[in-house]
């Protein structure tokens, strides 16, 4: 199935960790795998999961003000206890908990209220399950698994029956999901613990398309998903087909009171640009807290971000990738036609922005947000190799506070020098 065209041009995406580790604040799911808390402690946090100010709604509307065009909530993490009230097992937040109630019902349709797409992750592990740990990476040191008793069998201890049960819940799971909610977005995780075939890949592919062609899938399907996922820091070079980075607004993908190392509003903007500008997503995290409120901090952080999208928005929808390393000192994008390419500033232009290699007559450069035009001029060059263009800094009044785009208008489709210049 070729790529919904929605996702490509999307560009940014909050990602919610939301569940009951939010309760003590503790890490997800892994600080019982790892041993930070004991596993009773961390399954006693049921008993305290209200969802009491649980307002999707509001979400939503923080999220379209942000600039998101997707969400994607952890529908079921690696401790299996699901936020909607599921017919396989019993681990849900409706039976176990004070919030007593589906949690995805309201998250769907606020989003698609505000026309965002809706997704939806999912962990193929769960280390709650007691059919999970019945089978074994048959690489577990090449594949960087641990041997830890709640994911894995001792080697000679695998029980196929076992694991059959568990495969068959997963996907009865996930077919509840999709049948339920119709996400726009699968955003799998936990594949690590085992292969493309013991997970049985593909055919969980076919099962989810059969029942919803539209599906986006995230690499984490291992060699059947959709687009690549690099995680926590703006990869060096864009990998190949759509992607996404994912990041955290502070350390943490769950809400942990402890962590208050949120990232300035203008090194979000920094990232965002960074990813855009390689042809990416940004899937930005945040943490609610066991009641449902997404901590001010993050919010205000969000409603900044979606301030300066805003202000630019010809510069991140409707475009692609800029310019390669090298012609430009920070990102840049380009119109779909090909004609305009946006240049972003990070610190103010002290006296002029210089960009390399274009063989492009320009037609006009203008600061973006403002509409103010500045001039340009192009200098040296020889024979098919072209000059530099220098562009001179906007007045003071036209810089913005995180990162000002200058607008360059081609006379054609952008037409780029890459070779090392005369060698004779």
């Amino acid at each position: 199935m070729p790529m919904q065209p929605w996702f490509p041009d999307a560009k940014l995406g909050i990602f919610l960790h939301y569940g009951i580790y939010a309760v003590d604040g503790v890490w997800e799911s892994w600080s019982f795998y790892t041993g930070q808390v004991s596993h009773e402690r961390y399954m006693k946090q049921l008993d305290g999961f209200t969802a009491s100010r649980y307002d999707p709604a509001a979400w939503a509307d923080l999220f379209a003000r942000a600039g998101a065009r997707y969400a994607v909530l952890t529908a079921r993490h690696h401790d299996g206890v699901s936020l909607w009230d599921t017919a396989q097992g019993d681990l849900n937040v409706v039976r176990h908990t004070p919030a007593g109630r589906d949690l995805l019902t309201g998250y769907t349709e606020a989003l698609r209220d505000r026309g965002l797409k809706v997704g939806l992750y999912y962990s193929h592990s769960d280390w709650n399950h007691p059919d999970y740990a019945s089978a074994v990476h048959p690489s577990p040191r090449k594949a960087g698994v641990v041997d830890n008793p709640f994911a894995s069998a001792r080697p000679g201890e695998e029980d196929p029956e076992a694991w059959a049960r568990y495969l068959a819940y997963r996907e009865a799971q996930v077919g509840e999901l999709v049948d339920r909610f119709r996400p726009d977005l699968l955003w799998f995780d936990g594949e690590w613990e085992r292969t493309e075939e013991q997970w049985r890949m593909r055919e969980l592919r076919e099962m989810v398309l059969a029942r919803n062609p539209e599906t986006v899938f995230n690499a984490r399907l291992l060699g059947h998903g959709d687009y690549a996922t690099p995680e926590q820091g703006v990869p060096l070079q864009a990998p190949q087909g759509p992607w996404e980075l994912c990041l955290t607004v502070n350390d943490s993908w769950g809400f942990q009171h402890q962590d208050t190392n949120h990232k300035s509003v203008r090194l979000l903007v920094r990232y965002f640009t960074e990813t855009i500008g390689m042809g990416g997503n940004l899937l930005l995290g945040v943490g609610p807290r066991e009641d449902g409120t997404i901590p001010a901090e993050q919010a205000e952080r969000l409603e900044a971000l979606g301030t300066w999208i805003a202000k630019h928005r010809e510069a991140v929808y409707g475009t692609g990738a800029g310019l390669p390393a090298g012609h430009h000192y920070g990102p840049s994008t380009l119109s779909a036609d090909g004609r305009t390419l946006y240049l972003m500033c990070f610190d103010p232009p002290r006296e002029n922005v210089g960009v390399r290699g274009l063989h492009n007559r320009i037609r006009r450069v203008s600061v973006v947000g403002s509409g103010a035009e500045v001039a340009h001029r192009v200098v040296g060059g020889h024979g098919r190799i072209p000059g530099v263009l220098w562009i001179d800094a906007p007045a003071a009044a036209d810089v913005d506070e995180f990162a000002t785009v200058l607008a360059v208008e081609l006379d054609g489709e952008l037409d780029l020098y890459r070779g090392a210049g005369r060698s004779v």
